[in-house]
Order: C-alpha cells, then sequence, then structure tokens
C-alpha cells in the first residue's frame, strides 16, 4: 500500500486544512514522500487566507507508528547520504510546520511512536485520545531520535524526565502528558478528530494577524533575553494597532458584537 499524506478541506470545516497521514497496514509509519507532500501543503495553506487552521492526524485512529523499520534496514545497505536525505527532508517539514502562522492542532489517537510522537510535539497544540500513547522507542533499537524529538520533549519536560521517556522508551499516556501540560485536551477514542476540528474552527475565528504575530512571539520567547523580548512584544503591539483586525476587534468589542476578521 501506498505512504501519503492527505490534504483535505471537509465540509463541516472549510477554513481548516486536514492533513491525514496515511499508510495502511503500517498503522501510517512515516515515508519522506510524506514529507514533501507535507511542505508543499503547508506551503500553499500559507499563501491561502481561506485557510484559518490545520489539524494533522492519522487513518484509521492512528496517528502514526515513526519510521519503517524495514524500510531503515534497507537503508543501511546504501551509502549515508540517502538517510541523511530523508531525515533532513523531516526537518525540513517539522520547521514548516513550527513556521506557520496558522494554528495547529495534532489529533492523536492509538499512539504516536518515535518520529510520529516528534510530529505532534511540533504542532502548536494536541488533542489525544485518553487512551492514546506517546512513545520515543529509538533506543530499545540501537537509534537516536530525530525530528526534534529530544529538542522538543527537553523544552516541554522536566530534564529528567525527558531522559527517562527518551532512555527507556517506554510508553507514556495521554492522561499523564495532559498533567503534565503537554497534551492540551484529552477527548473519548473515536472523536479526537472531531475535537480537534471544532477547537480549530474556534481558533479560526481570531485575529489571523494576531494569531501569527503572538505564534512568531512564543517562537521567540524560548531564545531571547527579557529586554529583546520586550523590545519585540512592543513592536508587534504597535503593528497590531495599526492592522485592520485590531479596528475590527476593539469595535466589536466595544459594540457588544462578535468579531468577523477577514
Amino acid at each position: 500500500m501506498t505512504a501519503e499524506l492527505l490534504a483535505t478541506r471537509p465540509a463541516e470545516s472549510e477554513a481548516t486544512l486536514v492533513l491525514t497521514l496515511s499508510n495502511p497496514g503500517a498503522r501510517n509509519a512515516l515515508h519522506p514522500d510524506m514529507y514533501a507532500a507535507g511542505i508543499e501543503a503547508l506551503e500553499t495553506a500559507e499563501r491561502d487566507a481561506s485557510v484559518r487552521a490545520i489539524v494533522l492526524t492519522g487513518a484509521d485512529q492512528f496517528f502514526c507508528a515513526g519510521g519503517n523499520l524495514h524500510r531503515l534496514l534497507e537503508n543501511r545497505a546504501k551509502d549515508a547520504s540517502v538517510q541523511a536525505a530523508s531525515i533532513d527532508l523531516l526537518g525540513e517539514w517539522i520547521a514548516t510546520l513550527r513556521a506557520s502562522t496558522k494554528p495547529v492542532i495534532a489529533a492523536v489517537e492509538g499512539a504516536a511512536a518515535g518520529a510520529g510522537f516528534s510530529l505532534a510535539l511540533a504542532c502548536d497544540l494536541i488533542v489525544a485520545a485518553d487512551d492514546a500513547k506517546f512513545v520515543m522507542s529509538y533506543a530499545q533499537v540501537g537509534l537516536t531520535p530525530d525530528g526534534g524529538g529530544s529538542w522538543f520533549l527537553t523544552h516541554a519536560l522536566p530534564r529528567q524526565l525527558a531522559t527517562e521517556v527518551l532512555l527507556e522508551g517506554k510508553p507514556i499516556g495521554a492522561t499523564r502528558l495532559y498533567e503534565l501540560g503537554v497534551v492540551n485536551r484529552l477527548a473519548k477514542t473515536g472523536t479526537v478528530r472531531d475535537a480537534a476540528l471544532a477547537w480549530a474552527d474556534e481558533l479560526g475565528k481570531l485575529s489571523p494577524h494576531a494569531t501569527a504575530q503572538i505564534k512568531s512571539l512564543i517562537g521567540a520567547a524560548g531564545t531571547q533575553p527579557l529586554d529583546a523580548h520586550l523590545v519585540a512584544e512592543r513592536d508587534s503591539f504597535v503593528a497590531s494597532l495599526q492592522h485592520r483586525d485590531a479596528l475590527e476587534g476593539i469595535s466589536a468589542f466595544l459594540d457588544k458584537r462578535v468579531p468577523h476578521f477577514k
């Protein structure tokens, strides 16, 4: 069966782009074709003002099993540059996800393993089934993380817990990650996609300009000292105040009506 990334605009949520990892029979294991399609889909969405939010999910109520070990064994017989190019393409997809100015929600059912876990962590928000599992099992097969997994976990969790997750490679439940603040919302199995779409609809009604600016500030906060970040916040606030979305938002609030951002 073919590994592919499906891009759709569901009728019930036309302002949301849904990206579905699909690799039937392999629990949606990843493939470089998916990475290339993901980059293209996100870049297209970035240029499309009608797309206000993005949901990343997996087919058949399973998010992603990570890398295909059979393909990795085949790559061992090839020049190392082949695997390096594949990981670089995955990294480009991860970077494109992070750079999106639109809210990106991971909708996780079943499990998110390896680079599948990295993909979920790369999203802005995570909705997960209450029985979903997350696992970084690289060390158990003699490998090390890719897709930014070690970076995301080290930033999201205390160092000792991130080390445990990465070294032991044992599954950690969605409920535990929810308690730790890594998963934003829990939902019953079979309802995660709908819950993510409903949240995407809510976020899609916000000011696109403010959303993009806030995402940029969040991205910069981890690397900027406070004095530089205060300047960035000032510049962003002034630019936002001069934007048409602020006029609409403030006017709507004072008029006690719902704002309509374009």
